[in-house]
């Protein structure tokens, strides 16, 4: 469809509109945008935002002062900041953050006062895998909002509606959008008083989306499919390289077998998709020569592009997670994070290759 690109709309009689009267709350090229969405992820309804930040402080803005959020530790940095440094000191509400993949972990940290659980799964950066399902049965017995957000899979790759989560959020950026050329956001719900509840938000807050930004977002969701197996593909040639690479320590990805959830992965992903984390040998020394070398790869925050991404997340993407909580999670100076896109592979393979020989070893490294 084209773009509509009008902020107000014509009425036939005072209050008499044909389904539109201001681009705030509502658009003919956003709501077919969210349309599209809330079917890619079997959903009834979608809302789109102006970005994935937004579409998180709306979500968490159904909640009240005093209010308790269980959220996966390893959650993206911008999460961790809008839930300690805004909603904490601004509206009284208490967070926990708690490693979700270990047994007996969510009910022990569940108070009288707990509301939400906030779940990413894989998580950014250390790509931990929760078992949706078993999270969603916890939550139910207690009466809580599952919200899972499924940036770094994309509906191609996993559901979390189908799989007990009562709501799904995105960085329409990354993956859905596919081009680093958008920022946007997106919730999607099965939900009626959720979904009533978020579009009274959507509309009082206001943080919307232009209509062309859901215009190219459409684009991007024609060939989501195609670009998540090209990404996967590639993703899994990129993870076996470094796996048996000298200088690298450990790599993390959900398709390898020494994932430590690759289980829980396989039942719940279609795909492994395209983000790979690994820890080099060394430290902020290596670190800093191996990402200064790529040339395929570009050195840059953000993710889930056509192009190919690399970045450090200590420095970059996570530097306002507390350094105490980093070092918990094991955001270390080694670790790199990938977003491996749909280059040619064997072109990817010899940017890392050469990048890795441009390391030289230091005393302090275990090379």
């Amino acid at each position: 469809m084209d773009a509509s690109l009008a902020t107000t709309f014509v009425q036939s009689s005072p209050g008499k509109h044909t389904g539109f009267e201001y681009s705030r709350t509502g658009n003919p090229t956003r709501k077919a945008f969210e349309e599209c969405v809330a079917s890619l992820e079997n959903a009834k309804y979608a809302l789109a935002f102006a970005s994935g930040s937004a579409a998180t402080a709306t979500i968490v803005n159904m909640l009240k002062s005093g209010d308790h959020v269980i959220s996966i530790d390893d959650v993206y940095g911008g999460t961790n900041r809008y839930f300690t440094r805004v909603a904490k000191p601004a509206n009284d509400m208490k967070f926990s953050f708690v490693d979700l993949t270990k047994p007996g972990a969510l009910q022990a940290a569940i108070t009288p006062r707990t509301r939400m659980v906030w779940l990413e799964t894989p998580t950014n950066p250390t790509l931990k895998i929760t078992d949706i399902k078993a999270v969603a049965k916890a939550t139910k017995q207690k009466g809580l909002i599952l919200v899972v957000d499924n940036t770094f899979c994309s509906p191609a790759i996993q559901n979390p509606l189908d799989l007990g989560a009562d709501v799904v959020v995105h960085s329409v950026t990354k993956y859905i959008n596919g081009h680093s050329d958008v920022v946007m956001g997106v919730v999607a719900t099965n939900d009626a008083k959720i979904y009533e509840k978020l579009k009274f938000l959507q509309n009082s807050i206001g943080a919307v989306p232009a209509p062309f930004d859901c215009y190219m977002a459409l684009r991007g969701l024609k060939t989501l499919e195609v670009r998540m197996q090209r990404h996967t593909h590639n993703a899994m040639i990129v993870a076996q390289f470094l796996e048996a690479h000298p200088k690298v320590a450990k790599v993390i990805y959900p398709g390898l077998k020494s994932h430590p959830q690759h289980q829980v992965a396989r039942s719940q992903m279609r795909l492994w998709g395209g983000m790979v984390t690994f820890f080099l040998k060394g430290g902020i020394k290596e670190s800093r020569q191996f990402l200064e070398n790529l040339k395929v790869f570009a050195l840059a925050e953000s993710l889930g592009a056509v192009e190919s991404l690399a970045e450090h997340p200590a420095i970059m993407t996570h530097a306002a997670v507390p350094p105490d909580q980093r070092k918990k999670l094991g955001i270390s100076d080694s670790l790199v994070r990938l977003s491996v896109g749909i280059e040619d592979v064997n072109d990817l393979v010899r940017d890392l290759k050469q990048a890795l020989a441009a390391i030289k070893p230091s005393r302090k490294s275990k090379l």
